[in-house]
């Protein structure tokens, strides 16, 4: 499945190329104890993301709370959310415990082979201060951000604007969650799977992903090469 150096490889970020089980998952944990004053799991979190619709973790803290019985407005779980994930100082905050996913020299290989770009469930700028942190010389370009399109996963906007900007090749979408799988399928983007295997609930993860039609689901993206370049 060797393909030309001119086709394009979308990732999503968190669970693909970023390790989020301690920043933006701890975070909804936090802001949702901290308004409710009830300690939820993680396997709880992962329940919501399997259902679907819930790629936005602002809203999915809301609705758990409320879930819980506190109705919140919106803007105040927001505000919150966002003080504990930046923290007051770098060491404090949740974004820092981030990991990258990916081995040294794995993308680099695969970008030989293919451009890449992004479509992510973050604003642009918490993109790009984490591609930043971890891989500041490699280019992913269209950035999209959530805060770019005016509807978010699974809705197919953010992949439907790449496509604008860069026509007439073939693309793939990496991601790890139900919404990923539906936003490609509706784009009409081939679609390879994340199941972190060993991970909350990832048997049900990788049956959701193959029933929303993945072309693979992989471990990880440290076996994307293998698979696109076979």
């Amino acid at each position: 499945m060797v393909k030309s150096a001119s086709d394009l490889i979308i990732f999503d970020m968190d669970g693909v190329l970023v390790d989020v089980r301690e920043s933006y998952r701890s975070a909804i944990l936090v802001t949702v104890e901290h308004f409710t004053g009830k300690q939820i799991t993680k396997d709880l979190v992962q329940d919501y993301k399997n259902q679907g619709g819930w790629n936005n973790d602002w809203m999915l803290s809301r609705k758990i709370a409320a879930d819980l019985g506190t109705q919140l407005e919106y803007d105040v779980v927001v505000d919150y959310f966002q003080k504990v994930f930046f923290g007051p100082t770098p060491e404090e905050g949740l974004m820092w415990r981030e990991r990258w996913i990916a081995n040294e020299g794995v993308l680099e290989k695969l970008n030989r082979r293919f451009r890449f770009s992004i479509f992510t469930g973050r604003t642009k700028e918490e993109a790009r201060i984490t591609l930043d942190r971890f891989v500041p010389n490699m280019n992913f370009l269209p950035l999209i951000g959530a805060d770019e399109v005016k509807n978010g996963k699974p809705a197919p906007d953010g992949l439907e604007l790449i496509q604008r900007q860069i026509p007439d090749v073939e693309y793939f979408y990496i991601g790890d969650t139900i919404d990923d799988a539906r936003s490609a399928s509706v784009a009409g983007v081939p679609f390879i799977g994340i199941s972190h295997p060993g991970g909350l609930q990832s048997e049900t993860t990788t049956k959701l992903l193959w029933d929303e039609g993945a072309i693979a689901v992989l471990d990880d993206i440290n076996q994307l090469e293998n698979f696109l370049c076979q």
